[in-house]
Parts: C-alpha cells; structure tokens; sequence
C-alpha cells in the first residue's frame, strides 16, 4: 500500500475501511513514494518501497507528486519501468445517472513502455543556439506490440468482451505505426471467430468515442495515445475522479488512482475515494477475491444513484468520510 501525496492518505484509509467491511481479507505493507518519501527518507522512491513490491507483486498506490529536480520525469512511469508493467488497463463505466451518456461500458488498454514515452529525446544543436530544434524518438517493438495486442484479446476473451479495436496513426507513422497495426491485423486471426476486430485511425476513434462511444468496446492502443483516449473515456462517465486504473506486468501489477494528489482540498475532507475504491475492485478481481469486489462495485453505484452524501465534485455536500460510511452501511 503506498499511500501517497495530497489527498492520498485520506482516501487510502477510506478505501481499506470499505475493504475490510466487504470481507477482503488483506495485510497491508504500508510503503512510502513521492513527497512524503522525499520528506521522510530523501528519496522520492525508497529501495524498501521497491522490495515491498517486487515481494507482495500486487499495490494499491494513491496520487502521487513528482518532487521538482529529483532527476525523475514521473515517478508513475518510473514504477511502470522498474517493473515492466506494460499494460495499462483503463475501464470506464456509467455510474453516475442522468449524465451525457447513459450505459458507458468501454476498456481501454494502453501500451505502457514504449512509444513517444520511452524518454529518448534530445536537442540539436546548430551554430551557437544549442537548442535549436528537439528531437523524440517513438521506439516500437515486435517484442512490445505483440504482448499488449495480445493482452488486450485475451482480456476481451476472459471478460467477454465482442471486440478489440487498434487506434493507430499508420496513415502517416508509416513504420512505428505501420508495425504496430501489422502485428495487431496477424494476431488478430487468431481470435477470428471469437473476438471482433478493427482498426480505426487515433483521431477518427476520439471523434467517434464523442459521436458513438457504443460503437466501441476494448480500444488497444500505444502510450500516448492510450494516454490521451484514457482521460478521454473517463470523460465520458463523468471524469477522473471516477475512473479506476491497473498497471499490469508479467510478474507485478500495480492499481491506482489515476486522478492527481489535488493539493487545493487537502485536509478539507471533500475528496472523492471512488477512482482508488474502483482501483481496488480491479485489485481484488485481479486476485480472484470476486465476491467482496462484486460487493463493493454493487455497493458504491447503489450510493451515488441514492445520491447519499456524495462529495462536492459529484455535486453533493458529502466529505470524505460521510460518503465511506454510506458504502459501509449498503454493504
């Protein structure tokens, strides 16, 4: 369990409250990452906190705060490496009534180590202007694009899912793009019969996840656009705050909050634990502990439909602690 920055240990001691009353039955290891890492040990992310990972194999992981000239770009994509946690799985669910939307039920898996976010970039010097132009490199490989298409089939074969659509640019990445619809369109008749596939170009897939977002059901795509599709079908039902997140690798899995350490409402006790509680869920489902998830999800809707003490950003007067102790008493 790594709390977190901001509002993160207060909607993490919401969450384990809510975890207990299902009946999960888990020991927390509670390890530090971020700025109160920095503050407590002079390291944004300790080595114990590593070791405390790489031991369990599962975390539940609040926002967290990037420390300013660490030397670290993100923490989040430092952990995504260090443990090869190459899918990023991004549901999206209609939970809240009356919304733009009504029966919201996508997935979006996002490749999670490669792409624009390798972090290979550099200036280009030219005369005496040292950074006249910059240069990023979209690294993608066979290796990469293999196992996130066929995490993403797989996913829609367990969870059954109808189809599995490509978002790509490989009308003008003619090679990094190109190699990945390849891949994708080769792997895809493997599954032909069992799981429906198209490719669909980036920017049609955001226009038509606003004009039809029925039309689409498991959307796999690289990391910056997977990046950017991901807030936008959180969008959809109502915003991050609503949207759960798993960062999954061979070996570890790590779910989180996917919404920022919020500094302007710490310690008003307004925060909104549903994004780390829904997080949670896709933790216990991952673990096959179905039954206390099955309760929770069940739970959590059945409150905010009643519109029981809902917090600010869900339009209610709730805080913090009202809204848990409203999942508690459904469960």
């Amino acid at each position: 369990m790594i709390p977190g920055d901001g509002i993160g240990p207060a909607i993490t001691d919401a969450v384990v409250r809510i975890l207990e009353a299902a009946g999960a039955d888990i020991e927390w290891d509670r390890q530090l990452a971020g700025v109160a890492a920095l503050e407590d040990r002079n390291n944004p992310l300790p080595p114990e906190t590593l070791e405390s990972v790489r031991a369990n194999c599962i975390a539940l992981k609040g926002p967290l705060t990037t420390p300013v000239g660490t030397g670290f770009r993100s923490i989040n994509v430092a952990l995504r490496k260090e443990f090869d946690l190459y899918a990023n799985v991004r549901p999206a669910h209609t939970i809240v009534p009356n919304g733009r939307y009504r029966d919201i039920d996508l997935v979006l898996v996002r490749e999670n180590t490669e792409g624009l976010y390798s972090g290979i970039e550099h200036y280009i010097g030219i005369g005496d202007d040292r950074r006249a132009a910059a240069e990023s490199v979209m690294i993608v490989t066979r290796f990469g694009v293999e196992r996130i298409i066929r995490y993403a089939f797989e996913y829609a074969v367990a969870n059954g899912r109808r189809k599995v659509t490509l978002a790509h640019k490989a009308n003008i990445l003619k090679y990094t793009q190109g190699l990945f619809l390849d891949i994708g369109r080769e792997i895809s008749s493997e599954y032909e019969g069992r799981v429906e596939f198209e490719d669909v170009i980036v920017d049609a897939t955001a226009m038509w996840l606003v004009m039809d977002p029925y039309r689409f059901d498991v959307i796999v795509t690289e990391n910056m656009f997977g990046d950017i599709l991901s807030d936008l079908i959180a969008g959809l039902v109502g915003g991050l705050g609503l949207a759960p997140g798993g960062n999954i690798g061979k070996d570890v899995a790590i779910f989180e909050a996917v919404h920022g350490s919020a500094p302007d409402i710490v310690g008003r006790g307004i925060a909104n634990p549903s994004s780390l509680l829904l997080s949670a869920v896709m933790m216990l489902e991952h673990m096959e502990m179905r039954g206390p998830a099955e309760r929770i999800r069940r739970a959590h809707v059945e409150t905010v439909h009643a519109a029981e003490n809902l917090t600010p950003d869900l339009g209610g007067s709730g805080s913090t602690d009202t809204f848990t102790d409203a999942v508690i008493r459904r469960l």
